[in-house]
């Protein structure tokens, strides 16, 4: 009970995650439950801020739930769910909407450009998202939230919700959560275009890698991954297309950035590429056999989704209730 709590969630827009998932995100969440009480959910609420094929999104769930599984999350040790199985999220995101701006939600990075995008029609969701994701993290009384540099400032408006509130009502109705960035692999970049994210939606075949990619697959994407016009291997700004690589070796080996510098010293790039692919392909080949052998097993997944569920509801609605007491509405009934 005196652990820290750590919680963090990945959208499933696709039926596969990718390398840039596990590295910015889920190598955390595995080094972090040891040590902490982790809740780790699939979020696929969020994912509804974009159209999906109802035929495939249910798939993509179940293969996201899967993956947790496969990269090392152990329902045993941590608390792993599917978000809209839990639905003190949805009623907690309504009651913290009313306290946010439309302004601060405005300012959001990531609707400036994902709007821009849409076009004229902009879903409501994809406005107030944030402030959903504000509710997964404060209905746990989250400490530590490991996520992205692109996300660093949805938990910034998180915490000035919570602090708002807490001030407001003039009690600690909320904890203030602390956001964690890796050193080293925050942002895992595209292949192709190595100044943008790597995205699991980019329609370009080879700028991705996703834990089901194929070793023939993964070794043809590096080899052909855009690198830079110089012919020094350098861990430098200036030079992006070399340095995500050098990223990626690191993040998956443990081996120092200037140890791999200095390793390739006055070798081509060619030298870089191909070791990388062999050290990306070590690393996805077992999971992806993992993902592919839990996959066949519907109903070990609706356990999993189950019993998590089951276990999110009776923390969340700890906080929910303080919640609805707080701002003066009726006691929520008990299902």
């Amino acid at each position: 009970m005196n652990k820290k709590i750590i919680l963090s969630g990945a959208q499933p827009t696709s039926n596969k995650l990718t390398l840039g998932n596990y590295i910015g995100a889920m190598k955390n969440w595995i080094k972090f439950q040891e040590g902490h009480d982790g809740i780790f959910f699939v979020a696929d609420l969020h994912s509804l801020t974009v159209k999906q094929d109802p035929k495939t999104f249910r798939d993509q769930v179940y293969s996201a739930l899967a993956t947790y599984l496969a990269v090392g999350i152990d329902p045993q040790k941590s608390l792993v769910f599917v978000q809209s199985q839990v639905p003190e999220h949805s009623e907690l995101a309504w009651i913290l909407n009313c306290f946010s701006s439309m302004g601060e939600l405005s300012r959001m990075t990531q609707f400036k450009e994902k709007s821009q995008k849409v076009g004229k029609n902009i879903p409501a969701g994809l406005f107030t998202y944030p402030v959903l994701m504000a509710a997964d993290v404060l209905i746990y009384d989250t400490d530590l939230v490991p996520v992205g540099i692109d996300q660093k400032q949805h938990i910034e408006l998180t915490r000035d919700i919570a602090v708002r509130m807490n001030q407001y009502f003039g009690i600690d109705l909320f904890k203030i959560p602390q956001p964690f960035i890796p050193e080293i692999g925050a942002k895992i970049m595209s292949l192709q275009d190595p100044i943008s994210k790597m995205s699991k939606s980019d329609p370009v075949e080879n700028a991705t890698i996703f834990l089901s990619d194929s070793d023939t697959q993964i070794t043809k994407k590096i080899k052909k991954c855009v690198t830079d016009s110089g012919d020094q291997i350098t861990y430098s700004d200036s030079s992006p297309g070399i340095m995500n690589l050098i990223n990626i070796y690191a993040c998956l080996t443990g081996e120092s950035t200037n140890s791999i510098v200095e390793r390739y010293r006055g070798k081509q790039y060619g030298h870089l590429k191909v070791d990388t692919a062999d050290v990306v392909v070590r690393f996805i080949s077992p999971i992806r056999s993992e993902i592919d052998k839990i996959m066949q097993d519907r109903g070990y997944l609706d356990k999993i989704m189950a019993e998590g569920a089951i276990r999110a509801s009776a923390r969340a609605e700890v906080v929910l209730n303080k919640v609805y007491d707080t701002v003066g509405l009726p006691s929520r009934l008990r299902r």
